[in-house]
Parts: C-alpha cells; sequence; structure tokens
C-alpha cells in the first residue's frame, strides 16, 4: 500500500484570490487604454493559466503583439499585488493540519505559474504542508491534462486509488 496523498488546486480551492486577480486585470486593461470589467466577467476568465486570462479580458481582436504586452504588464502588476486581498478560505489550515497529523502526503497542482503559487502559499504560510507544488508552466501541459497528477504520485510514491 502506497503513501496517501492529497492535491490540491490553488485558486477557489484553497485561496479566494478572486479580488487580488480582478484588481490585477483591469489594472492592465486601464493601461492598455481600455475600460475596466466587473468582477464577475474577470473570474469567468480564470482558470487556464494567465496567459489565456489575459486574452480572454483583451478581447478576440487583440493584436499579438498587444497580448504580449498585456500579459507582461499583468504579470509585473501581479507579481507585487497578489497578497493584497487574497486569503486562504474559512478551514484550510484546520484541514490541512488535520491532513498532516496523519501523515498525509499534500501538493498543489495549479495553472497559475508556479513562481506565483509558491509566493501566494508562502505569504499566507501554508507552504509548509506542501512537499510539492506544481504550477502551470511546470509541465508542457496544464490542466486537466494528468501529467501533473501522474508526477506526483509517482513522487510521492502513492497508489493510484
Amino acid at each position: 500500500m502506497g503513501t496517501d496523498l492529497v492535491i490540491f488546486d490553488l485558486d477557489g480551492t484553497l485561496v479566494d484570490s478572486k479580488q487580488d486577480l480582478c484588481n490585477s486585470v483591469n489594472a492592465t486593461r486601464t493601461y492598455m487604454g481600455l475600460e475596466t470589467l466587473p468582477d464577475d466577467t474577470v473570474a469567468s476568465y480564470v482558470g487556464n493559466g494567465a496567459p489565456v486570462l489575459i486574452k480572454r479580458a483583451m478581447g478576440e481582436d487583440a493584436s499579438e503583439e498587444k497580448l504580449e504586452e498585456a500579459l507582461a504588464y499583468f504579470l509585473g502588476y501581479y507579481r507585487e499585488h497578489m497578497l493584497d486581498f487574497t486569503r486562504d478560505y474559512p478551514g484550510v489550515r484546520e484541514c490541512l493540519a488535520a491532513l498532516n497529523a496523519k501523515r498525509t502526503r499534500m501538493a498543489v497542482l495549479t495553472n497559475k505559474p508556479v513562481r506565483f503559487s509558491k509566493d501566494i502559499l508562502a505569504g499566507l504560510k501554508l507552504d509548509r504542508y506542501f512537499f510539492q507544488v506544481y504550477g502551470g508552466n511546470s509541465f508542457v501541459e496544464k490542466k486537466p491534462h494528468p501529467v501533473g497528477i501522474d508526477t506526483l504520485i509517482e513522487e510521492a510514491g502513492a497508489d493510484r486509488e
């Protein structure tokens, strides 16, 4: 029998990062000379990584050059503001502590860039619970492709069940 393993997503599972993501997207749109979007609209664009988020936020008519400029601005802005409002959800710390007490191995697999993911976890003092954190730039394929899960199962010595 292998080690118990729990793999968590980051945004919307462990942490509520909606406001910082929305603020960063709207700061980018303002920088690019566009009007801001409602937070719910921006939130509906989240989940497939920063390049897809910015492509959706900039609209179908945005050129590749504008998308590159917008992505660079977004990443810089978000790097500075990713912990302005981001917080762990109620009960997350207790859940992680309980799993840790049972010696359950835990990891994070997210489509957010790995550096930002690690910085958020460290900033919220949650990083100590995870033996590994993989982001959207950790593998050739992003979630829902199974490469991240397969890698974590192997690294943890866990069973597939």
